[in-house]
């Protein structure tokens, strides 16, 4: 999984904003901090469905780029990229039996399938843990 640096600016009475200076048409907005991770993985993933993404740099360039946006406020946001490829495929996991039971229970409560509730639930594990 590749990770790309976003600069991440907030001025007062705004949204949180994110810009990506590896994917220089890559930007996005959360007027809440939680919300600015699965925003900007949103719009990384976007991106990468309509043009081929040059590699991540390191954090060190991005550092360097962003030295004087920092020294104003700004930070840096690691940003996992999770494709939307539109296709499924079959995998086979395995795990204890009274957790897949609870698995079951849980997506059965919020009406989805067993394999709807784990996608979700891996895709919140990375959004909390870039």
């Amino acid at each position: 999984m590749s990770i790309y640096y976003g600069i991440v600016h907030k001025d007062t009475d705004s949204a949180y904003g994110i810009h990506f200076p590896d994917v220089p048409l890559c930007f996005s907005a959360a007027d809440e901090l939680e919300d600015l991770l699965p925003n900007a993985m949103e719009a990384l993933a976007i991106s990468a469905e309509y043009e081929a993404l040059p590699e991540p740099s390191k954090i060190e360039s991005i550092r360097d780029l962003a030295e004087e946006d920092i020294s104003e406020g700004a930070f840096i946001l690691a940003v996992p990229l999770v494709s939307i490829l539109g296709r499924t495929v079959r995998a086979n996991v395995t795990m204890d039996a009274g957790l897949l039971e609870s698995l079951d229970d849980a997506a059965k409560q919020r009406k989805l399938t067993r394999s709807a509730f784990i996608a979700q639930a891996v895709r919140k594990e990375i959004e909390q843990r870039p």
